[in-house]
């Protein structure tokens, strides 16, 4: 678990990789609404990567800049609870909207519905915290969350997919997502004597102890 802790995201770039490639090959069999889902889950992917990996910085940023911690690289949010939210949360829910559909469009819109809190997160309450004007998973949430929000509600609308009871399920669920399965997790998870320690590229450069040697 260890591993996996520290290496989750890497494997959520290769495995952004590999549905890229399984779309090129089947994207003809595919409706519109099944290759966007799928393109969704891509997304959510990268965005892990930019996170935690090609940036890296975004824990960090989270325990000092958002819950103003004296000990950003543990608490509230761990290695174990990025885990369980990234995972268990992210990518089963992002994963079920994709392989089920159409007969699911409920599941659809509450992933969206993390999609547009990740890029209200990143795009205004970081920055403004944070007095930046970039954050460790804004390029993503700009440039792969927007457009499938976007095509997301085109798709559902041109095609007359959606219906009322999906938007009373979709909108409730995405809520719970976004402050339960993200904001309470981190609070319900938060340990300041935690050994699910992020190393020192996870941090934000003022809190590095030392310098990383690999």
């Amino acid at each position: 678990m260890t591993f996996l802790r520290k290496h989750w995201y890497d494997f959520a770039g290769v495995l952004a990789i590999v549905v890229l490639v399984i779309l090129w090959i089947y994207h003809s069999q595919l409706t519109d609404y099944q290759l966007l889902m799928w393109l969704s889950l891509v997304s959510l992917f990268f965005h892990q990567l930019e996170e935690y990996r090609i940036v890296g910085t975004f824990p960090g940023m989270v325990n000092r800049t958002l819950f103003k911690s004296n000990q950003p690289d543990r608490y509230p949010l761990n290695t174990n609870t990025a885990l369980v939210i990234n995972i268990v949360v992210g990518w089963v829910a992002y994963f079920i909207a994709a392989i089920a559909g159409e007969k699911v469009i409920w599941l659809g819109i509450a992933t969206i519905l993390i999609s547009f809190g990740n890029v209200l997160a990143h795009t205004l309450v970081f920055n403004i915290r944070g007095k930046t004007i970039y954050n460790a998973g804004m390029a993503t949430s700009l440039l792969l969350f927007v457009p499938c929000i976007f095509f997301f509600f085109k798709i559902i609308y041109e095609g007359n997919l959606v219906s009322i009871t999906d938007y009373l399920i979709g909108i409730p669920l995405g809520v719970v997502f976004n402050y339960f399965g993200v904001i309470k997790l981190i609070n319900w998870l938060s340990d300041k004597n935690t050994t699910y320690i992020f190393d020192n590229r996870n941090l934000l450069p003022a809190d590095r102890k030392r310098q990383d040697v690999f």
